[in-house]
């Protein structure tokens, strides 16, 4: 019985066996044609040869008148009406080539036409003969009417000599040239069907890779950074088998899959746990809170104290004013984690502008502010309440943690379906390190960031923006340099349906 590891590897094995032939199939290929091209040129010019022995030993046979030369031949060396011409070329193929080279003689040549006539070589051609074909060898020459395969045999006349005979290779060069682009073009052909098989396997092999690669990406867009961070994505059973080595990887990947799920549902467990605790902790302390504060306002306007005694309870009330705020913050996170809200609608982000700008400037008269605004009315598809309160925040942040005399510009925007909102300031600047954890709860500015005036920030107005602004589906973005620190806030607009 073969066990499921066994088939993996025997797969495995096939599929490298497979390439490893094709690629063999190849290299048989190219071998294969390029020794057909060369036994192919050895078997047309061995009978090229042939031919030519047979023709060159006809060129002396029986006795016979010489035949009429051609008109414009050379003349021919004086021979006896009993020895053969053996430049009689009747009978012959067209191309024939003859050529009776006698040294210190005129030397005669006749070449046969398509129409068994003959023309003479020219001057140059006879010259290029001369002594370049050894006596009883063939050769290869390109002359001025073509390529020739030659053969030159001693001339048996009275005059002696050599006899040249030659055969042109245009035929056998046509027939190689169409065995190459024969072998050339069934080569390509086969590289093409082993490129295209060799493709198939490759991607049936690797498919579990884009598994794995689709998923790790899946994985890298989940939001994980808060909430439930559950990861549901996992490997196929294709690509996570064990065994093979991608199947090794894929039941690594998932079993880290795995891990991060659970700590993650730990983590969230853990973080409701926090907020749950927070909020019961903070609205248990509003009533006592509340308390303090009322019963401290009795005994200061009830009583009559020292000096020392009115300083303290009005420190008292004091404190127990910035721990109220603290817990309405605490408990406004809490909600916004819940998800606790109103129901958004359309909200003039105008109007809204123009009455919180004014609150601030009667707030911070220490600081100038102005104001910039389009034309028309730009409404926002989010809860007022919530808007309100992110324009206070990020305005009492601009005035609280800059020095006296700071100016801070507001400025809207409306394009593209979203109103731009701008709150920038010519201060101190943040500092580049503390831009990371602007929008953290409980994040404290440096000290340089600080108006010296003795209050202390909780280090939650900024989350409590971040939170907001993104409950009501917007952005927000800080920039800083030294003398120009802005903050840009985009909400949705409100967009009236028919």
């Amino acid at each position: 019985m073969t066990t499921p590891g066994r088939q993996r590897k025997s797969h495995r094995l096939r599929t490298k066996l497979v390439v490893a032939v094709l690629v063999l199939l190849a290299t048989i290929c190219a071998t294969v044609g390029i020794v057909s091209h060369l036994a192919m040129n050895n078997y047309l010019t061995a009978a090229l040869d042939r031919n030519l022995q047979e023709v060159a030993s006809r060129a002396f046979g029986p006795n016979g008148p010489p035949p009429k030369l051609s008109p414009g031949s050379n003349d021919v060396p004086p021979l006896s009406f009993t020895e053969p011409n053996p430049l009689d070329t009747r009978g012959q193929r067209p191309g024939t080539l003859r050529a009776l080279l006698i040294p210190g003689s005129l030397s005669s040549s006749s070449v046969v036409q398509e129409d068994g006539s003959t023309v003479a070589l020219t001057a140059s051609d006879l010259q290029k003969l001369h002594g370049t074909v050894p006596s009883g060898q063939t050769a290869e020459m390109t002359l001025s009417t073509g390529t020739y395969r030659l053969l030159s045999t001693p001339a048996s006349s009275s005059a002696g000599g050599e006899l040249v005979t030659g055969f042109p290779t245009s035929e056998r060069d046509s027939i190689l040239n169409s065995l190459a682009w024969t072998t050339v073009s069934v080569s390509l052909a086969g590289l093409l069907l082993i490129g295209f098989v060799g493709t198939i396997i490759v991607r049936r092999s690797l498919r579990p890779l884009d598994e794995l690669s689709s998923v790790a990406t899946t994985v890298a867009t989940l939001p994980l950074d808060s909430g439930e961070a559950a990861i549901k994505v996992r490997i196929p059973a294709m690509a996570s088998a064990p065994g093979t080595e991608i199947g090794d990887v894929g039941v690594a990947f998932n079993n880290m899959l795995d891990h991060l799920t659970r700590s993650f549902a730990a983590r969230h467990a853990a973080e409701v746990k926090v907020r749950q605790f927070v909020a019961d902790a903070s609205h248990e302390l509003r009533t006592p809170l509340t308390s303090i504060r009322g019963y401290t306002e009795l005994v200061l306007l009830s009583e009559k104290l020292t000096p020392s005694g009115t300083s303290a309870l009005r420190r008292v009330d004091s404190e127990s004013r910035r721990m109220s705020a603290l817990v309405e913050d605490l408990l406004l996170l809490a909600r916004l984690d819940e998800g606790q809200r109103e129901d958004p609608a359309s909200v003039d982000l105008t109007d809204l502008l123009m009455e919180t700008t004014q609150d601030s400037k009667v707030a911070a008269p220490d600081h100038s502010f102005s104001l910039q605004l389009p034309e028309e009315p730009v409404l926002v598809f989010a809860v007022e309440s919530e808007v309100r309160q992110i324009l206070i925040n990020v305005l009492s942040n601009a005035a609280k943690h800059t020095a006296a005399g700071t100016h801070v510009s507001v400025s809207l925007a409306a394009h593209a379906g979203v109103a731009k909102l701008a709150i920038a300031d010519n201060g101190q600047g943040i500092p580049e390190e503390f831009l990371e954890n602007l929008f953290t709860r409980f994040s404290r500015a440096d000290p340089a960031r600080t108006s010296g005036n003795g209050d202390n920030s909780s280090g939650l107005g900024l989350a409590i923006v971040e939170a907001l602004t993104h409950a009501n589906q917007g952005t927000i973005t800080a920039e800083s340099t030294a003398g120009a620190t802005r903050f840009t806030i985009t909400l949705p607009l409100h967009m009236p349906t028919d």
